[in-house]
């Protein structure tokens, strides 16, 4: 039987692109699932915690969720600060109602600093130079995804967060982005 985890990301382009930066997990029997704000709203705690509730008591196929992790951008904060509070809220009110553990995890800046963890292919997929960013280090890009839209010529979509994550080898990533190991880490291993 499958196991099955919940990622709790803030929007369109995360749901895009999440399902292809874990492709690798399908060959471990895990499916991941993304859920996102309605009408691009925030994610926060209280949108958050319907999201929760929302997969844990509308499972399909009585299977509830294994798991859950709520990915937040940092935005260049301490991720442990701005974990940490969403964490407290978060479980305290949830306790009792939600068995699955939930665990947290984080971009830096936004889930597009990790494209330029695979800068490879991200090189080929924009058929341009990366510009001025330490490709190695994804995680110290300040703004990463306002550089994207500069690359990309300002048209940035949901679509166009897809197409890039669908020839980005996430192993690559994991080597060079402690936030998106991670976020493996905890869709993978973690066990609240």
């Amino acid at each position: 039987m499958q196991k099955q985890v919940i990622v709790i990301a803030s929007g369109a382009t995360e749901m895009a692109a999440l399902p292809f930066l874990t492709k690798d997990f399908q060959q471990e029997s895990i499916d991941v699932g993304v859920l996102i704000p309605p009408r691009n709203g925030a994610l926060t705690v209280d949108v958050v915690e319907k999201l929760l509730k929302s997969a844990w008591y509308n499972s399909s196929g009585n299977q509830t969720p294994d798991k859950f992790v709520v990915l937040l951008d940092a935005d260049g904060k301490n991720p442990d600060t701005v974990l940490e509070l969403l964490r407290l809220n978060l479980v305290k009110r949830l306790e009792a109602e939600i068995t699955a553990p939930i665990l947290f995890a984080y971009a830096q800046w936004h889930l597009e600093a990790w494209f330029f963890g695979d800068s490879q292919n991200l090189r080929d997929y924009l058929d341009r130079d990366l510009g001025s960013v330490d490709a190695s280090n994804p995680d110290a890009i300040d703004n990463p995804k306002l550089h994207l839209k500069h690359l990309l010529g300002g048209n940035y979509t949901r679509r166009t967060s897809e197409a890039i994550a669908r020839v980005l080898d996430p192993q690559t990533i994991i080597g060079r982005s402690p936030s998106f190991r991670g976020f493996i880490d905890a869709v993978r291993n973690g066990d609240g």
